[in-house]
């Protein structure tokens, strides 16, 4: 998808928009003295007009005229996008249990405390099962990705290194870890191999972290997962995800601070999820929250402004980037259908496929068992369609949204739990909105730059672009 540029003014000579015969676009207030966005809900393309050109772009003009005649190439890209991609990656479980008991995992209690782990045979053979699917079904030489993921996986470490080096030339491997486990060898094998290495932190001080994830006996995690930051002080492949609740969401200028301080380049800003019940008990209003987070990004971007050095926050990220150019983006949980059994799916400790991590501890969402199911047949079935065929245009009142390719209306676990049907909205509709606005703001002020990571715009080309004076 193209990369659209904002325009200035426009002519009153063109076709007619929002009727049967022309394109429809909804302007919407994005809270700049200047400009206002112009968005085709269907498409996702969108402009930034001078608020006293506005009605002269709305009612004709030359950007009218353009878009009429390519809104259909831009609407089979969408389509592409979001219809049209296989799977690449695989959320790999290699344990069910857990070290810590945090009080809004997506994990059921009991499988965390007395699940089991994969044997080193199984991971092995899983492995390679994963490894005879994607020969059939992704390009000559492309390397899928395996994410060893949570519970927490560093618990069944001797199963996941060896799987790790045997097929390290197979998949690209990332390891998504609490941190509390993660010693000086353990740092020394993943970063000497090239793995992608993923930490959790919610604060940053132990009085904020540890209010949210704790051991069994209520100890807490923040000292040891500073530990392992300091470890992995430099090493460019690693990112700390910090999830957002009602515990921490006044803190999060300063976690914004706290990172950037200790070089973390890539960090994650996640709203709680909220699937399982103890994660709604600290769930933050919309409203309470975005102030905070739009705090913290600002934070992001004076700290990038002194040093010249970035914090990407990358889920915040992946909202501008679906705006500019949507083809670029990183992660697929702010589309519809989101990336969950279309551009990855999970695989649990006993070898349960599933579409997404936060289906696991749901079982009408299993759709097979990799040791005894085919996995092509098992990306079929109704366990899985009812997440790859969720579309945003059935959902209320998402279908009636501008920026509803920009949201996508998560998490469907999420709506599924919470609001008790996939074809409802998830919890954040509203932050989700005022991150959009945000992201528009941001480009109308040419600031967009210092909120992506570098090379975000590789293999991307121009298609559209109009601004007169």
């Amino acid at each position: 998808m193209s990369k659209k540029s904002a325009l200035t003014a426009a002519s009153s000579r063109g076709r007619y928009c929002n009727t049967g015969n022309g394109p429809v676009m909804q302007p919407i207030d994005i809270g700049h003295d200047d400009y206002v966005g112009l968005v085709s809900p269907d498409t996702a393309f969108w402009s930034l007009v001078r608020k006293d050109k506005l009605g002269g772009v709305m009612f004709g003009g030359e950007l009218m005229a353009k878009y009429r005649r390519k809104s259909a190439s831009f609407a089979r890209e969408m389509d592409v996008l979001r219809f049209g991609l296989k799977p690449s990656a695989v959320y790999f479980n290699p344990t069910e249990r857990c070290n810590l008991n945090c009080n809004y995992c997506y994990i059921p209690e009991d499988m965390r405390k007395n699940g089991q782990h994969m044997s080193k045979a199984d991971l092995f053979k899983a492995l390679t099962l994963l490894k005879k699917y994607f020969r059939r079904t992704l390009p000559k030489g492309a390397r899928p990705q395996i994410i060893f993921h949570g519970s927490e996986p560093m618990l069944n470490r001797e199963a996941m290194f060896a799987g790790i080096e045997q097929y390290l030339d197979d998949f690209r491997f990332g390891v998504q870890t609490n941190g509390t486990l993660l010693d000086k060898d353990a740092v020394n094998f993943l970063t000497s191999r090239g793995i992608g290495i993923g930490l959790s932190l919610d604060g940053h001080i132990a009085e904020i972290a540890d209010k949210t994830r704790y051991n069994w006996s209520g100890g807490g995690s923040f000292d040891k997962v500073l530990a392992a930051m300091e470890r992995l002080k430099g090493y460019p492949g690693y990112n700390v995800i910090c999830t957002v609740t009602r515990e921490n969401m006044q803190s999060l200028s300063d976690i914004v601070d706290f990172f950037h301080a200790n070089e973390v380049p890539v960090c994650m800003l996640n709203p709680v999820r909220c699937t399982q019940r103890g994660a709604r008990e600290i769930k933050p209003t919309d409203a309470e929250l975005a102030n905070y987070y739009l705090a913290a990004l600002d934070r992001s971007y004076e700290l990038y402004q002194k040093t010249g050095r970035k914090l990407v926050v990358a889920n915040f990220a992946n909202v501008l980037v679906g705006i500019v150019a949507p083809a670029a983006r990183r992660l697929m949980c702010d589309i519809s259908p989101c990336g969950g059994g279309r551009c990855f799916f999970a695989l649990s400790a006993r070898g349960d496929i599933f579409p997404c991590s936060e289906f696991i501890g749901l079982p009408d969402f299993k759709g097979g068992n990799i040791f005894t199911d085919d996995i092509e047949t098992a990306l079929t079935t109704r366990a899985f369609t009812m997440v790859t065929g969720r579309r945003i245009e059935e959902i209320e009142p998402c279908r009636h949204c501008a920026v509803r390719h920009y949201c996508g209306a998560p998490c469907p676990a999420e709506a599924q739990e919470m609001n008790g049907s996939l074809a409802k909205t998830g919890a954040f509709c509203e932050l989700y909105e005022e991150q959009v606005r945000y992201a528009f703001r941001l480009i109308a002020d040419g600031k967009e730059e210092a909120f992506l990571w570098d090379g975000w715009d590789l293999g991307m080309a121009t298609t559209f672009e109009i601004s007169t004076a």
